[in-house]
């Protein structure tokens, strides 16, 4: 940023002896304002994905990436972006080439890449690592490493005020079948989640608390899949989650798996949708995806790139929401309920707002009873030391103490199938 500034002032100091010349000529003038022909300064990143290049998670950061340096005006040519990474010893190999390679910043996408980011920090201390869902940035306080995630549980909830919406149409329409209501006259929805960790229990518990705000008798099934963005599995997992009637299909993975079970149930005269993550599910199902949660990854990394060029103070655990624009739902589609789009806004205005907030304890109970303590709890089952708890100001505050998620209430609502 400091070669841009000084772009930026030369370019200032040569219009202001134009704008005082009043006898140079309207060619003369042309010829001084033509845009500098100097190549945009250069800086050496890499990102680790596990996926491959048409998967939404690393589409989602390159994107984020190249949205960032076209903001701050760095060029990507030496930029790597590194496809298909895994979890093991590997791992470490490709980050300590790069390292060596002199690679200013090392990005790691997937959680499981962690531990070898946080040992190759030991050895390249020249080198910045951010280990994005991470969770041991403080615990290790490195000074050139740091965890990042954005409050994707805020899109999470609008994605289930977007769904409730639709399910609050059905009902008043009465086009919802007798197998769509459980024995207390709540309407069925259910989640396809990946495994039973913090990071999807505070993504479904926030889908679900969005639906409830609009439309109060409801109650979710959530099934485990166990696989990571196995697109057979959320298909049939969803298979099975719409046979028991329910009306609304959310999911934590990135598939088209559940869009596709909602399609083929579409066909078959079901009443049934689905809420995506990451992907636009609409080109699988028109009649059938509304909306999905998405990360604006450009947020954060026109923040860090800005920060390592400059050699500034960069935050070991960042996390943030709506606020700065780092999370938004997809397109609405045209399926959605009537008045979708203004209620949308209205519930993403109040969160910019800090008047409403996801985990307002008021909105939920825990064995019938209302919390008001509850501490953030790491991957290991231990809680994350604070006096104070999780709860307080009236809600939970999420990522507040980390950046990856920490919520791990079983709020009434929702049951976990085996």
């Amino acid at each position: 940023m400091k070669k841009i500034l000084a772009l930026l002032l030369v370019c200032i100091f040569t219009l202001s002896l134009v704008a005082c010349d009043n006898d140079v000529t309207n060619t003369a003038t042309n010829s001084q304002t033509q845009p500098s022909t100097e190549p945009a300064p250069t800086m050496k990143v890499a990102v680790l994905m596990k996926g491959s290049e048409d998967d939404p998670t690393a589409i989602s950061h390159v994107k984020g990436i190249k949205d960032a340096a076209k903001e701050l005006n760095i060029s990507t040519e030496e930029m790597s972006f590194e496809y298909l990474v895994e979890t093991d010893d590997t791992c470490y190999d490709k980050i300590a080439e790069l390292s060596e390679n002199e690679y200013e910043v090392i990005i790691s996408t997937d959680y499981n890449h962690q531990s070898y980011m946080e040992q190759a920090a030991k050895e390249f201390p020249k080198t910045t690592f951010v280990a994005i869902s991470g969770d041991t940035a403080k615990d290790v306080d490195r000074s050139n490493f740091f965890n990042a995630y954005t409050y994707i549980f805020e899109s999470r909830y609008v994605a289930g005020v977007v769904a409730g919406m639709k399910i609050k149409e059905l009902d008043a329409e009465g086009l919802l079948s007798k197998d769509n209501y459980n024995n207390d006259g709540n309407v069925k929805i259910g989640y396809v989640g990946t495994s039973p960790s913090a990071a999807v229990k505070s993504s479904y518990t926030a889908f679900y608390l969005g639906v409830k705000s609009v439309f109060e008798n409801v109650s979710m099934a959530v099934q485990y899949t166990n696989k990571s963005n196995d697109a057979k599995k959320d298909e049939e997992t969803a298979k099975y989650l719409i046979s028991q009637g329910c009306v609304v299909i959310g999911q934590h993975s990135t598939t088209d798996g559940v869009a596709k079970a909602v399609d083929k149930a579409l066909e078959g005269s079901k009443k049934c949708y689905c809420v995506g993550y990451l992907t636009d599910l609409t080109k699988v199902s028109a009649k059938g995806a509304l909306t999905s949660s998405t990360h604006v990854w450009s947020v954060y990394y026109k923040e860090l790139l800005n920060a390592v060029f400059n050699d500034e103070k960069l935050q070991q655990d960042w996390a943030d929401g709506y606020v700065v624009g780092a999370v938004d739902i997809t397109k609405l589609s045209d399926c959605c309920a009537k008045g979708t789009k203004e209620e949308v806004k209205r519930v993403v205005d109040a969160i910019k707002a800090e008047k409403l907030h996801v985990f307002n304890t008021s909105t939920f109970t825990v064995e019938a009873e209302k919390i008001n303590a509850a501490y953030a709890i790491d991957t290991d089952g231990d809680e994350i030391a604070d006096e104070y708890g999780a709860i307080f100001d009236g809600y939970f505050h999420e990522s507040y103490f980390r950046s990856a998620p920490y919520f791990a209430l079983d709020i009434d609502g929702i049951s976990v199938l085996n």
